[in-house]
This record gives structure tokens, sequence and C-alpha cells, in this order.
């Protein structure tokens, strides 16, 4: 049998972090993966080069059951300590847009920052560990108190005083996701929020195929939920449906069988530009007009739906003008679903946190069980904002286990 103070299952952003954390206070800790390598998702994040953090984070851009939750965790450890901790390793980076920070030369710097930390504290990783079963252990003490936790991985027993879980929710099972944490938090007797896909594509339903044609045409929308949340971003159509940072901002807000709607010149007034066209210009075509505002592949895809007709300006009725002015700036889209777990950036739902304290990330329930990282019904915005709950919250749980 193995003992270590702490293990962390997981090692992701959050896990490694947090057993760093633990760790540079002498204290002994293992993380156990199912993996072949460590921080699979974040070398895979941002294209390969990371959105580490934002340089604007509040506790708005976080979605949870317990909105109030996050504001400890992100207020003790913040995206500024975690840029001087970035900066103090050599880590360059750069300023993306909307105050999103990447790395100028890849994903690899913020792994090798974290191992590099993890080598410094004389934490044991081990990969390829399946989990088989964890339960508590009984204290040897005549009062019968259960003293930590035994696991069972790869036939072989660990015992730890704190366990920490830090193994990510469903989102991009190709990365090794799975229920794990899930199960250990219904096993000890905790409540789980139904988890779905978040930052996540939608797809076509059939009637809506012809938009196929569109595939690889992006541009500036405004895109609505029917709870009024919207986004200010660009949309991408793809061969299965739409994408792009607005779509995935919204996804998070949208409910299945409700209806988005989309701006699609949200720079310009099109029932104006058709009356300022009448005036100027009234012998021009409404295709060529719409061409100057619009992607032209997009407005022939109109034209052979019969959405639009091809005339002149003058002799658009007010009510094919009205229908237009509801076809660009009011596009309903019904999204057939979404592309689930396969693509989504990260699991909305989780463990819930009213059973979790928000100063520890401690369960309230079970003493020295831990929970880090996206496996809490915690989702944040894209844009660095799901690391950064995965530095803050890892942190908060480090402090926690090093005060004990």
């Amino acid at each position: 049998m193995k003992y270590f103070n702490t293990i962390i299952i997981g090692a992701g952003a959050s896990g490694l972090f947090c057993a760093a954390q633990i760790g540079k206070r002498g204290k002994t800790v293992a993380v156990l993966d199912n993996g072949k390598k460590i921080g699979r998702k974040i070398l895979m994040s941002g294209g390969g080069f990371c959105n580490f953090t934002n340089l604007d984070v509040t506790p708005q851009h976080y979605l949870s059951h317990n909105p109030h939750f996050v504001k400890s965790a992100l207020a003790r450890f913040s995206q500024w300590d975690f840029i001087a901790m970035a900066a103090e390793a050599g880590i360059a980076y750069h300023e993306k847009e909307d105050g999103q920070l990447f790395c100028d030369n890849g994903a690899e710097d913020i792994v090798a920052m974290l191992v590099r930390q993890c080598e410094q504290s004389g934490v044991r990783i081990v990969l390829r560990q399946r989990i088989e079963s964890v339960e508590r252990a009984e204290s040897e003490s005549e009062t019968g108190e259960y003293a930590g936790f035994m696991i069972r991985a790869n036939g072989q027993l660990w015992r730890c005083d704190n366990l920490v879980i830090a193994s990510g929710g469903l989102s991009m099972p190709g990365l090794g996701a799975s229920p794990f944490g899930y199960r250990i938090a219904e096993q000890f007797g905790m409540k789980v929020l139904p988890p779905r896909a978040g930052l996540v594509p939608f797809t076509y339903r059939e009637i809506d195929k012809f938009l196929t044609a569109l595939s690889g045409i992006s541009l500036p929308v405004t895109i609505t939920a029917q709870n009024g949340k919207r986004f200010n971003n660009r949309l991408l159509f793809t061969h299965r449906g739409i994408s792009g940072p607005a779509v995935l901002q919204i996804s998070n807000y949208w409910q299945p069988h409700e209806s988005l709607t989309i701006d699609l010149l949200p720079s310009a007034n099109i029932g104006e530009l058709l009356r300022q066209a009448k005036t100027d210009s009234p012998k021009i075509r409404l295709k060529t007009l719409l061409n100057r505002v619009l992607p032209k592949k997009l407005v022939d895809v109109w034209s052979a739906q019969g959405l639009i007709e091809d005339e002149t300006v003058a002799n658009l009725t007010k009510v094919r003008s009205e229908k237009l002015t509801d076809l660009v700036h009011h596009w309903n889209f019904q999204p057939n679903g979404t592309e689930g777990y396969r693509t989504a950036e990260v699991t909305l739902g989780g463990v819930d946190t009213r059973e979790i304290s928000s100063k520890t990330m401690e369960s309230l329930k079970v003493k020295g069980l831990y929970f880090i990282g996206e496996v809490l019904d915690v989702a944040g915005w894209l844009g660095g904002y799901n690391f950064q709950w995965a530095w803050s919250s890892a942190y908060a749980c480090a402090q926690g286990i090093n005060m004990n």
C-alpha cells in the first residue's frame, strides 16, 4: 500500500496546479490519471496556444446554479496572480482579442511550467491508472471514525488523508473525459446536477440543410437567446450547422427546442440602406446592394431559396422590405441540437456547488473530499475563463488542505 497526504485524480490544469501548491508546503502528493500523457486539454486548447486566462475576469463570466460560489476562489487567486506566475516562468504571451491571453510559443509552455512546479514540490505523477474503487478508510481507533480514503488503481492500493477529484467533465471524450467525478460524488451522497455540453456548435434541422452550401463563410453577428442573453462576435457556417465564437458563447444559455435570434448585419440598418438606395440609385439591383454588406454566397443562397427577388431597389415593395429586414436583422434560427460533448469545450452542470465549501472546495458532507475544476457545476464563457476557474479552484483547495 502506498500512502500520501493527498491524492489527486486527474492530471489536467486544475489537478497539476493543485498538486504543486500542496506539495510546496512539504506535504506528500500523488496525481493519478487514466491517460498516457498529462495536460491533454491544455495542449490542444486555443489551437495549441492555450488561452490560459483573460484580463477581465468577474463572477458574471460564469454559469452555476449557485452563482455566488465562484467569488471567493476568483478573488483569492485572480488572473493577475496567474499572469505574474507565467511571467516569472518566462512564458511569452499576447492578447488576442477581448482580453484573451495566449502563449506565444505554444501550450507546451504552460504544461512545462506545471510539471516543473510539481517536480520542485516532490509531486508524484502516475499515468495510465484505471481507478477501480474509492472507499473511506476506517480508523484503527476505538471511536471507529473514518480516516482518509483507500483507492484501488490497476490492482494496487493507495491511501490518503485528502482526496481531490480533478477529473473534469464530459467534454471532449477523445481526450479521456468520463463521468468518473460525478460517480464519486454520488457514491458519497452528494448531488450532481444534470450535465450537458457547453461552448458547443449547433446542428441544422433537415429543412435548413440548404445552408450547408455556406460552409466556411464567417461574418460578425449579434446572437440572442430566448432568455435575453446576447453576444456580439463572429458566426461561422459549417457543413453540420453554425459555429464560431458568438455561437459557442450563446450555447451556454440555450435550452433544447428554443430558437435563437441572429442579426446578420449588426453594424448597419438594412432598412436605412434601402431607403438611401431608393433615393441615390433606385435602379441598383437588390442583390448588388446586399453583396456590398453581406457575403455574396449568403445572398446567392437566399436568392436560390426564393427568400429574396432579383429586382431593382425601386421595385421593392414595403412588405418585401419588411421581410428582408426580418431576414437580415431577426433571423430566427431553430437548432436541431448541438454537436454534443465530442466538440464541446466545457460541461455545464456537475457536482452541486451548494454542497461544497466555496473557500476550500471541500465537500460539506465528506471530510477530506475535494472537487475542483470542470467537475463542479461551474462553467465559464469562451475566452480563458474556464482555465482561470481551474487555477482559482485549485489554489483554494490547496490552501484549504495546507491549513489542515
